[in-house]
């Protein structure tokens, strides 16, 4: 229902409709920001606000208004990507130096994994793993061979079980 919207919001704003881009911006925001928050962390809201702002202006660009979803989608990993890798311009921090599970000190917590995960490492856990998409399609939006999505994931989830069950 809420993709049959955002479709029928699409058409409207590429036949000149000015209230329906308006509505579609605002019909996108959250969907956007569930993505460009667990890649680009602290940065997501602005991520996210790149985001709509390519989307306003590329989409007279979108030929098929079905595949508006793909689209943002596309858009928004690679805002989230790019303003994460601003964000990280120091030395990262490895995953080894985790304080274990329970520690009073400094609880690990899927926030502080995801910190100190690559920005390429989130884009792939967040597409695959809390968008749904299948290796292929990850490898496509990010422009990446279907090995290196895979090898991406596959060490991403490796730090993840290292820093809950160390």
């Amino acid at each position: 229902m809420e993709r049959d919207r955002g479709v029928a919001l699409a058409r409207a704003a590429l036949g000149g409709d000015v209230l329906a881009m308006s509505d579609l911006l605002d019909h996108l925001a959250g969907y956007v920001g569930r993505i460009c928050g667990p890649i680009a962390l602290d940065g997501g809201a602005d991520a996210a606000q790149e985001a709509l702002i390519a989307v306003f202006r590329g989409l007279r660009t979108l030929r098929e208004p079905e595949a508006l979803y793909g689209w943002v989608r596309a858009i928004a990993v690679r805002e989230a990507v790019r303003v994460a890798r601003q964000q990280a311009r120091g030395i990262p921090t490895e995953l080894d130096e985790l304080p274990a599970p329970g520690d009073p000190q400094l609880p690990a917590d899927i926030r502080d994994v995801l910190d100190r995960l690559s920005p390429e490492h989130r884009a792939a856990l967040v597409l695959r793993d809390l968008e749904g998409l299948d290796e292929a399609e990850v490898a496509r939006i990010l422009d990446v061979p279907a090995g290196t999505v895979k090898s991406r994931l596959h060490r991403a989830r490796a730090s993840f079980r290292r820093a809950w069950t160390s």
